[in-house]
């Protein structure tokens, strides 16, 4: 961005006739090095461009945050399951849920419908021990990649159903999460899930991720 800024500065003063541009030496990056100060993009006002608002003025969009908006939308649940919500489903409950609002898109046994939508279901015994590094083409399924059955509330719940995504209430999340795992072998196939046996299940190879411990560093 700066060497494009630069050359347009250049262009600018060969534009006027200034033998200065002509005069002035560069450094093979195109920086000036006679002293001519650089345009900087802190510098840059964006009201000023053709059409703009002017100079100093503001376009006018966006506006305030609506803290109840807000709120509706922070529905993230860590690895930890900490912000899970109380509710339950079952896995016969997810069952019918899955059929009726999943399948057209996951197939009726999850086995997906590939390019646009990827396989959910169907643990390949090829790909047991976690061994896509060796052949990258295993099909990836919950119970043989997802590293946390809590993060599976988490992508239904915000995500899911594509046509309406956030549209599940707790209790339809909880329930097809029971039902997606117990069709990949995690939890049983009579299984309730609330917040509390949801985080109780540790996925089949959730011991092949390094957690990220990065920190960020003092402000430079």
């Amino acid at each position: 961005m700066k060497h494009a800024l630069v050359i347009t500065a250049l262009v600018g003063v060969v534009a006027c006739g200034g033998n200065e541009a002509a005069s002035a030496s560069t450094t093979g990056g195109g920086a000036p090095t006679d002293g001519t100060p650089l345009a900087r993009f802190a510098d840059h006002d964006a009201g000023t461009v053709p059409g703009g608002p002017g100079a100093g003025a503001r376009y006018g969009i966006g506006g305030g945050v609506d803290r109840k908006q807000l709120a509706a939308m922070d529905l993230d649940i860590g690895a930890d399951g900490a912000e899970l919500p109380t509710g339950r489903g079952t896995v016969a409950q997810g069952d019918a849920l899955y059929k009726a609002q999943c399948a057209m898109c996951h197939g009726q046994k999850g086995e997906g419908m590939e390019p646009a939508f990827p396989r959910l279901l169907g643990r390949d015994p090829a790909a047991e021990g976690f061994k896509f590094a060796t052949d990258p083409k295993l099909p990836h399924t919950i119970g043989n990649y997802w590293s946390h059955a809590t993060t599976l509330f988490d992508y239904i719940k915000r995500a899911m159903p594509h046509t309406a995504p956030g549209s599940l209430t707790d209790d339809q999340t909880y329930a097809l999460t029971a039902y997606l795992l117990a069709m990949d072998d995690v939890i049983a196939d009579d299984a309730t899930l609330d917040a509390a046996s949801l985080r109780a299940v540790k996925m089949p190879y959730a011991d092949r991720y390094v957690p990220d411990d990065r920190r960020p560093g003092p402000a430079k």
